[in-house]
């Protein structure tokens, strides 16, 4: 399920440091990258020299390369693919002023897929020597059992790919002095902004990463991924209440993405949302009209209607679109898409995870179902192209069908219009975290902050307040649609199948006719 995301965890080789050890964790750190940094800024996005360009120096060549496919193919596989991937992550963060904790850490790997029909072999290795990964190889391979199959004799790099994430200042470059004043100057305009506000967390994050796809098709894909996050969240104490709130931006980009526009938005948006609440009054509750606002109450669409368009929830009959395949499922001025093609966007790629270019795939079409997001299996199984959804988490992980930046596009209304047409119910300005049953589609979701609409107005902020529902049938009770499409630029991520995936969504002003509005203890 998406979530905002409140800490990393980290594997491999992490390093932490905690108040006056942040300063050897930030050596640490910089020691670490130190063996990626010129390279990584100079990599282009497509596969380089000799066709394996970066992973080159970590003794990776086509020899290499074509031995292993052959391990995976030499039990009479369908398919054999390998993912190279070197990460680096660093986080820092800050409470009440103070470093809390620096950490560090190194991925390198590959992992070896095997398909054979529907099923797959995997298996991955940190050793990126050629008996190592032959080894793992030869483990994957065992999903088949005949005759084996050629390897290609030589492979190819694939054509020039999208750019959409090149970053200008590269992470690799970035020391931590230079992301401490963002964080102290957070910290400090946070309780300069209101006496009230008595504790204050802020956390930047960041990665470089470096991918190499190569398979049976004789295809090689190199890609370059940066990633960043920063997150602020405060506490605000009024005549012995206290009340929380939280802002937070993240894109595919370098550490020129902190502007001071941007860091005026986070602090404005985590301060605000958390003061507001000492004004709000408990909900209605009951059916009502509710009124999602624009942005981030698409992560309701992304969690109870986006993961029953996964391909393999219809290709195993788990997801209630299994037969809605060319049906109405909406008003005809819903159109739903999932796109990896937003410059910068968190849920953006330049190619998914099996090396096909990540395209815009138009999933609802004036309210009918037109496709699925599918993986090279879902692809076969339903006899069409990939859709660029194929991710995993790691290499240590399988591709499945996931989601990219899932949003709604703009209606036919305004939001103006939206709101004077209720009498009485709600405005969902943001929604947190919640449950969702995917196959069904019954979802609980906590509201953040949102208000009482009373006769077309907005009048009071409100709080504790639980959205209760089915996905499909709200898709159905969505009537109205403004103009005023958002993509939230939040640090979302989405957990599937024990991964977690960084993801974007979004949505214009939408009316949904009825959902059932509880108390904080309905959930």
């Amino acid at each position: 399920m998406s979530k905002r995301n409140d800490g990393f965890s980290f594997s491999r080789r992490e390093f932490i440091g905690v108040g006056a050890a942040t300063l050897a964790a930030a050596s640490a750190s910089e020691l670490l990258t130190a063996c990626a940094r010129a390279p990584l800024a100079g990599t282009s996005g497509a596969a380089g020299a000799g066709g394996i360009g970066y992973f080159a120096r970590f003794g990776v060549d086509e020899a290499l390369i074509r031995s292993a496919i052959a391990a995976g193919l030499s039990r009479g596989g369908d398919h054999a693919e390998l993912f190279f991937q070197h990460r680096v992550s660093d986080y820092v963060g800050l409470e009440d002023g103070e470093v809390n904790r620096a950490s560090t850490s190194v991925e390198l790997g590959v992992g070896v897929r095997v398909l054979k029909g529907d099923q797959t072999g995997y298996a991955y290795t940190e050793e990126l020597t050629g008996e190592a990964v032959r080894r793992a190889a030869q483990t994957a391979a065992a999903i088949a059992d005949g005759p084996g199959r050629e390897a290609p004799a030589a492979f190819r790099v694939e054509g020039k790919l999208p750019q959409r994430y090149a970053a200008k200042i590269h992470w690799e470059d970035v020391r931590p002095a230079q992301k401490l004043p963002i964080l102290s100057g957070l910290n400090q305009q946070s309780f300069a902004k209101d006496p009230r506000i008595k504790k204050v967390s802020c956390a930047l994050g960041n990665e470089a990463a470096v991918v190499l796809i190569a398979d049976s098709r004789g295809r090689l894909v190199e890609d370059v991924q940066p990633m960043t996050d920063l997150r602020l969240s405060c506490v605000a104490e009024q005549n012995g209440r206290r009340e929380s709130g939280w802002s937070s931006r993240a894109a595919r980009a370098g550490f020129e993405f902190y502007t001071p526009e941007l860091l005026a938005e986070v602090l404005e948006e985590a301060t605000r949302r958390t003061l507001i609440l000492f004004e709000a009054v408990p909900a209605p509750v009951g059916e009502m009209p509710v009124v999602l606002g624009s942005g981030s109450c698409g992560v309701l669409l992304h969690e109870a209607i986006g993961h029953g368009m996964e391909a393999d929830f219809n290709r195993k009959g788990i997801s209630i679109y299994a037969d809605r395949m060319g049906k109405p499922i909406a008003k005809d001025f819903v159109t739903i898409v999932d796109d990896g093609s937003l410059e910068y966007g968190r849920g953006t790629l330049n190619v998914d995870d099996e090396g096909h270019v990540a395209g815009r795939t138009v999933l609802v079409e004036k309210g009918v179902l037109t496709t699925y997001m599918h993986d090279l299996i879902s692809s076969q199984h339903y006899r069409v192209d990939p859709t660029g959804n194929g991710r995993r988490q790691s290499y240590a992980f399988p591709p499945v069908p996931r989601m990219r930046a899932t949003y709604m596009l703009n209606g036919p209304h305004k939001k103006e219009e939206i709101l004077a047409s209720v009498k009485k119910g709600i405005y969902c300005e943001t929604i947190g975290n919640g449950q969702v049953q995917i196959g069904a589609g019954d979802f609980s979701f906590y509201l953040v902050n949102g208000w009482l609409i009373e006769d077309g107005k907005l009048t009071r902020p409100i709080k504790d307040v639980n959205l209760i529902g089915n996905g499909p049938k709200v898709l159905e009770k969505i009537d109205l649609v403004a103009d005023d499409l958002k993509v939230e630029d939040s640090a979302g991520y989405c957990g599937k199948d024990g991964q977690r995936v960084p993801v974007s969504f979004g949505m214009p002003t939408v009316r949904v006719s009825a959902i059932t509005v509880g108390g904080r203890k309905a959930s």
